[in-house]
């Protein structure tokens, strides 16, 4: 419709431009003739020079242009148009338009106000275009970018929505409210202004917004924290005034705001004073919120997962009244998450979604629809029909541990390092009761890692004891040991080393973090240290502060190394005592590539192996497929 509005439009500026054109082209027709006398005309005329004369004007001056074919030569000024007319006849001129007795009648005026008609109607159309018309038009940034969600479209409701009760029933409370206000209004309850949603990324604090606008009958308005600040001064501030007006004309009505820590962070903070601009939009939504103008029926919505930088008035009651916490689900939430996700594919008998859901414990809903969906595509690269167990581990395994790079090309020295490197760590694993069961581990290249082990915990934890993260230190320094026992101590490789989430990097912060901020040593006492150099992040002081003394410093770095130490050792002392046990597992995944924990568990206690991973013929397959057998090295075995 404001398409095809526009469509008309536009014909018409370009039909009075059409006939503009005729006119300045008519008024001008006569352009570049010479001016002579009457007589000296009424002699050119009789020599034949004219073939057409061309008489315009008003009852007392007219204008007489003599005419060649379609170029005017002579033009003059007639008082007597009668005579005038019989000397050209005589001369044998003829007459193409007589005296316009009408001039300064109704056509004059038309066309003399045409032109200003014509310009005043394209300045009108401009102007309506860049600022109040459109609210994307050139000049309109004080105009809020709130979009009205149409019902119709892509309608989600709260079954969509699971793994987050509390959430979602804080929530339904106020589209209840919406839907029958006068049931809380007899008990004399008010419905909260504001609610803020609080979570880690990724929990579905925006698709529980999309469903209060699927289940409230009322208009919802959706815009994002960055739309409000601009490069203008003032724009955020009449951004978030015209997005409240059109809240009260639509009362009562939703408006939500995704990722509010864009506008709403703490006031004062950074050199200078802070952004101004956004300061400005900060203390105009806190106005609008809760000022002396109140905004009854406008209910406000914000999610972010940063709090902790928000400013203090913004999360007072009145404003934000209710603070929603949608954390990462737990077992029985990731497996109605699963059970909503799987809706939309084709799923084999055999899958179990409480044993997914097992797996795959501290994941968000958004890391399990991507699970579900990979393993759709995975079962769709085979030619499937349908989605089997053996897809939804294959994209377990991808999405925690990285896609496999079988086409990555290592010797046999390198296999052999890498299978006694993570055999270390899968055996101290296997050996510390107090740390989580193995789950796989796999000498084939994932991510950016040559091999890795993955342990997961069998139940959801919320807490660690120092018992469990000492033997994290010892299960971080196997692979080390290994290489050191095995291959001594001048072969010892960058395995363990390597920057962030390398070995050494986790057991050195894990051994700080134990030290500084859980007070789980002796000598240090229950009390937390700050760093000195302390990284700042963006809304805050960049001011650094001098923490903990260099008595206190030494006294620090003696106790984490002692905690390092204490990991490495323990981790020799097993490595040392269970040497066969390693020889076996680092063995087994030269040749299998991929055990999982079942499977090195009966390696270690009944010496079994999994067999049923050999191919009939290996070397017809993997010459083939594998880079290795293009080399003319031994060939990988399929797992």
């Amino acid at each position: 419709m404001k398409n095809s509005r526009n469509l008309i439009i536009w014909a018409g500026i370009l039909l009075a431009a059409f006939l503009l054109f005729n006119f300045m082209r008519q008024a001008g027709s006569g352009a570049g003739a010479a001016d002579i006398k009457v007589t000296e005309f009424k002699d050119r005329a009789a020599r034949g020079e004219f073939d057409t004369v061309i008489i315009k004007g008003n009852r007392d001056i007219n204008l007489a242009t003599g005419y060649n074919g379609s170029s005017a030569l002579y033009e003059t000024k007639v008082l007597n148009v009668v005579g005038f007319e019989e000397a050209m006849e005589a001369s044998g001129v003829e007459i193409a338009n007589d005296v316009l007795e009408q001039g300064n009648g109704f056509m004059a005026i038309l066309s003399s106000l045409l032109p200003i008609a014509l310009l005043i109607g394209f300045w009108f159309f401009m102007f309506r275009q860049m600022g109040g018309g459109g609210r994307g038009g050139a000049m309109g940034f004080g105009k809020s970018k709130a979009k009205l969600l149409n019902q119709d479209t892509t309608r989600v409701t709260f079954n969509d929505v699971a793994g987050v009760e509390e959430a979602k029933q804080d929530v339904e409370e106020i589209v209840e409210f919406l839907r029958d206000p006068q049931k809380f209004e007899r008990l004399g309850a008010k419905i909260p202004k504001g609610v803020l949603m609080v979570g880690p990324p990724g929990t579905g604090k925006t698709l529980l917004a999309k469903a209060i606008a699927g289940e409230a009958n009322v208009p919802f308005f959706s815009i994002s924290g960055s739309d409000f600040v601009e490069m203008f001064v003032g724009v955020g501030a009449s951004r978030v005034r015209d997005m409240f007006e059109q809240g009260k004309k639509n009362s009562p009505c939703i408006i939500f705001i995704d990722e509010i820590d864009a506008v709403g962070r703490s006031r004062g903070a950074g050199l200078g004073g802070g952004n101004d601009e956004r300061e400005q939009t900060l203390n105009q939504l806190l106005v609008e919120m809760d000022g002396f103008d109140t905004n009854e029926g406008v209910i406000i919505i914000a999610a972010t997962n940063r709090p902790d930088v928000l400013d203090p008035a913004l999360l007072r009651p009145g404003r934000f009244d209710r603070q929603v916490v949608v954390s990462n689900p737990d077992i029985i939430g990731r497996e109605k998450i699963l059970k909503v996700h799987v809706k939309k594919i084709k799923m084999a008998p055999d899958v179990n979604l409480r044993t997914i859901a097992r797996g795959t414990p501290g994941f968000s809903g958004a890391d399990l629809a991507n699970i579900v969906n990979e393993a759709a595509l995975l079962a769709a690269r085979k030619n499937k029909r349908i989605v089997t167990l053996l897809e939804f581990e294959e994209a377990k395994d991808k999405v925690m541990m990285g896609a496999e790079r079988r086409s990555m090309v290592m010797t046999e020295d390198e296999k052999k390092l890498t299978a006694y490197h993570e055999g270390g760590h899968a055996l101290v694993s296997f050996n510390m009761p107090s740390y989580d069961p193995i789950h796989k581990a796999t000498i084939i290249p994932r991510g950016r890692a040559l091999g890795m082990v993955m342990n997961l915990p069998e139940r959801d934890k919320h807490g660690y004891s120092i018992k469990y993260l000492k033997a994290r230190l010892a299960v971080c320094f196997g692979g080390r040991v290994a290489e050191e026992l095995i291959f001594g101590k001048d072969n010892i490789s960058t395995g363990a080393g390597g920057g962030n989430g390398s070995d050494i990097n986790q057991a050195t912060q894990l051994a700080r973090a134990m030290v500084t901020k859980y007070g789980m040593s002796e000598e240090m006492g229950p009390v937390e240290y700050g760093e000195n150099q302390e990284e700042v992040f963006l809304g805050r002081s960049v001011t650094q502060t001098q923490s903990v003394s260099e008595e206190v410093a030494q006294k620090i770095d003696k106790e984490i190394r002692k905690l390092v130490d204490e990991g490495y050792n323990k981790a020799k002392e097993i490595l040392t005592e269970k040497i066969d046990d390693l020889h076996k597992i680092a063995k087994a995944l030269i040749t299998y590539e991929t055990l999982t924990g079942e499977e090195i568990e009966n390696i270690i206690n009944k010496n079994l192996y999994p067999k049923d991973k050999i191919l009939d013929n290996p070397e017809s397959k993997d010459d083939q497929d594998s880079a290795l057998g293009a080399m003319g090295l031994k060939p990988k075995i399929v797992h």
